[in-house]
Parts: structure tokens; C-alpha cells; sequence
């Protein structure tokens, strides 16, 4: 063990991980607290991108998408942990009302897109239509083929009206869904998470898989690529997620290195 790591066990992080749990490892303790410094560093960067945003008038929207417990939520979460709750927003839309369903599909999004300054996070998006909603059967074939053939011409007319567009999936395996769905049902605290549409995904796994390629053969454009994130590792993706954030949008006084 180095000097450094020794250190990092002496932190009150360290201390407080130590004295938490009785079978500790050291090594999965140090790789918290990695985590936990990291986390903080580049959380104090997405201050500054976020004071950037609002002195240049800028307009963000970041999309995370992915299959159900993929940890989209605690990605936002993290993300948004220490920012000014004035200047951004979190959309993740219900179930569309009659009156919603009557209209065109990308009217109810364009209403949450973000003023100048502001940053708008969508838990799901748009992309309901592309894969969630065809494979629950919420829409028809035809409804289906609209979009896909409007999506790439909506995101255009986004990115081109002076909105820098953001599209994250997040990418788990079919053993880690069924795992991390057994935590949430076994949580109190969790289990109003598990909705009738979580309990198919397992079985409807290959059609999830088949509306996702399709998605991302028609949508990863140059002006709108997707971003794939490993998400097994919750920490991992949590910490790719906001490095991407940095890295993708030129605001000033970037500092970022590898865990």
C-alpha cells in the first residue's frame, strides 16, 4: 500500500467507509474514495460550465437514455447535485394526456426546451417513441415510422436554432437489469421505482435490442451522435458522464484526468 493510499484511508471518507462496514476490503474501499474525490472535482467544474452557460447565453440539453435501471436517474442526480437549481431543470415526462396525444408528438418536448442560459437534463426523451413505446405496443407502426422519419430533422432544427444537443445511452448487461431490479423490489424505499413496464423488460430484452440498433443505425448522426456509456459500473458511468459534459461543451478553466 502506497503513502497516497494511506492517506486516502485516513480521510474522513476513508475513516467513515472503515467504521460503516464490518467486512470491509481496502481495495473496494480506496476505490470509493477515489470515486468520491474524483466525483467532487469534476462537480466543481460543472459549476463553473454552468456560470459559463449563463454569461455567454447559452441554451444545454442533455438526453439520457437507456434501458429500465440502467441509472439514468442517479447519473442526473450526480450531475445536477451542486448546481444552481434556478439555472437548469430535470424533465421526465408522464404519460402523454388525451389533449397531448392529439397533438404533434415533439410539441410536448419542444415545450421544456431551454431558455438562453439554462440547461435542460431529459430522464428519457423523445426517444420513448424510438424503442419503449414500440415495444410495449404505447404506439402504432405508423406512429413508429414518423418519428423516425422526423427525428433527425427535428434534432437539426434544435442544434441549428443555437441548442447544443447531448445524447447519452446508457448501456447495461441482461444479468445486471434482473440484479438490480431484485434490489430495487426488495427496497422500501425503492420499490415504487418497479412500474408494470419494468417487470417485461427482461422478457422483452431481444426487442428492446432490436428497436435500440434501429435507433441508433437511423439517429447517430454527425450533428446528433450518441454516446454510449458502459453502465455496469454505476460509479464508472456516473464520472464518464459528467467528464463527456466537460469535454463536449467549450466553457473555460478544464481539469480533468482519469480516476
Amino acid at each position: 500500500m502506497t503513502d497516497k493510499d494511506l492517506k486516502l484511508l485516513n480521510s474522513k471518507k476513508g475513516i467513515k467507509q472503515l467504521l460503516k462496514d464490518e467486512n470491509y476490503s481496502i481495495s473496494k474501499i480506496l476505490r470509493y474514495v477515489k470515486y468520491e474525490n474524483k466525483l467532487k472535482e469534476l462537480q466543481e467544474e460543472l459549476i463553473k460550465l454552468q456560470k459559463w452557460v449563463g454569461e455567454n447565453d447559452e441554451k444545454i440539453v442533455i438526453l439520457f437514455e437507456g434501458r429500465d435501471a440502467a441509472g439514468k436517474g442517479g447519473a442526473i442526480r450526480r450531475t445536477t447535485e451542486h448546481l444552481n437549481p434556478r439555472e437548469f431543470k430535470v424533465v421526465a415526462l408522464p404519460r402523454p394526456t388525451e389533449d397531448e396525444k392529439s397533438q404533434w408528438y415533439f410539441q410536448r418536448y419542444i415545450n421544456h426546451l431551454p431558455k438562453k442560459g439554462k440547461i435542460v437534463f431529459f430522464d428519457r426523451s423523445w426517444y420513448n417513441r424510438a424503442v419503449v413505446e414500440p415495444v410495449n405496443r404505447f404506439c402504432t407502426q405508423e406512429e413508429y415510422r414518423c418519428f423516425m422519419n422526423q427525428v433527425n430533422d427535428f434534432e437539426r432544427m434544435v442544434t441549428e436554432s443555437g441548442i447544443r444537443l447531448i445524447k447519452f445511452y446508457f448501456s447495461i448487461s441482461k444479468d445486471e437489469q434482473a440484479q438490480r431490479f431484485e434490489e430495487i423490489k426488495k427496497s422500501p424505499l425503492k420499490r415504487w421505482k418497479f412500474s408494470a413496464v419494468d417487470a417485461k423488460a427482461t422478457k422483452l430484452w431481444d426487442d428492446y435490442t432490436n428497436y435500440k440498433k434501429k435507433m441508433f443505425d437511423k439517429t447517430d448522426t454527425e450533428i446528433a451522435p450518441w454516446i454510449v456509456i458502459k453502465a455496469n459500473r454505476k460509479s464508472k458511468a456516473r464520472i464518464e458522464v459528467i467528464e463527456t459534459i466537460l469535454n463536449r461543451i467549450p466553457y473555460n478553466s478544464k481539469k480533468l484526468g482519469g480516476l
